[in-house]
């Protein structure tokens, strides 16, 4: 996402772990099919082990689980 425009990415994306906290944006990947895609979420749970998190925040019904590291891992089957 590197030299669009002025050069600076559109989004800011939280990359670590350790201070991963409600309401942050973080790009997650997808394992499956849609490996090697970059995708945008929000983040709406902060767990020790795994994030739960959502591409579209003003559906409810859009939550993912996820690994807890630099870009998340969601299971293909569990997107939304």
């Amino acid at each position: 996402m590197q030299d669009m425009g002025e050069g600076s990415c559109p989004f800011a994306f939280n990359t670590d772990p350790a201070t991963f906290k409600v309401g942050d944006s973080v790009s997650y990947r997808v394992a499956g099919s849609l490996a090697g895609f970059p995708f945008a979420g929000v983040l709406l749970e902060v767990h020790e082990d795994h994030v739960v998190l959502t591409s579209d925040p003003d559906d409810k019904a859009s939550r993912m689980r996820g690994t807890r590291e630099s870009r998340p891992l969601v299971r293909e089957e569990d997107v939304c």
